[in-house]
């Protein structure tokens, strides 16, 4: 157990050290590092982290994280309202925007169905995804834009059964992503190739 000089240092490290990947070393070089600055920068610092628990909002049409009920993005008169585009999380829908090869707009569910982590579809936004497809009398197409992982495989094919009897297109990312990878870890290139080349979901299954 480390043996700090002040209880406030150890304080500040604890509660650092419980940030994902981020372990004691590294959580007291970045307290030491905060107490060298001025006043000013650590409060600007715990203000924006304040403001970000207290008054960020999800999205009411497409749950990503937002300042104001409706995102930038589902508000833009510049997309294409006639495209969903399904994703996890918020990492993913910054990694496709990256690319600047897709103008449509998003869904995130917030996470996809792993029954090892107890994460069922319940716990995730697909009803609400349903429920917008059947609202949605002008979309064409719904893009599966999940990781290659077992999970995502999982999921993709649960959207699939949801999704396909209404009259619209079903297609998934191709695969330029590499089989088990993440979405947020794909280079720009490959993850706008994928969205661009992406296929029938019901061709890229087998067996």
């Amino acid at each position: 157990m480390e043996n700090f000089s002040s209880k406030l240092l150890q304080a500040a490290v604890e509660e650092f050290s419980q940030l994902p990947g981020i372990g004691k070393k590294t959580a007291l070089r970045l307290v030491l590092h905060l107490l060298r600055q001025e006043s000013g920068v650590v409060r600007r610092f715990s203000d924006a982290m304040l403001q970000l628990r207290e008054n960020v909002v999800y999205c009411t049409s497409c749950h990503n994280i937002s300042d104001r009920p409706l995102c930038d993005i589902c508000s833009s008169p510049r997309r294409d309202a006639s495209t969903i585009c399904v994703v996890e999380d918020i990492r993913d829908v910054i990694a496709i925007e990256n690319t600047g090869q897709y103008f449509g707009l998003y869904h995130v569910l917030g996470g996809i169905i792993s029954p090892m982590d107890g994460i069922g579809p319940a716990d995730l936004t697909i009803d609400a995804l349903v429920q917008r497809v059947a609202d949605n009398p002008g979309l064409d197409e719904v893009i599966l834009a999940l990781s290659t992982t077992m999970e995502g495989d999982t999921t993709n094919f649960y959207l699939y059964k949801r999704l396909k009897d209404f009259e619209i297109r079903i297609s998934a990312i191709a695969r330029g992503i590499a089989i088990g990878d993440e979405l947020e870890y794909a280079d720009e290139v490959t993850l706008g190739r994928s969205i661009l080349h992406r296929t029938a979901y019901d061709k890229t299954r087998t067996g």
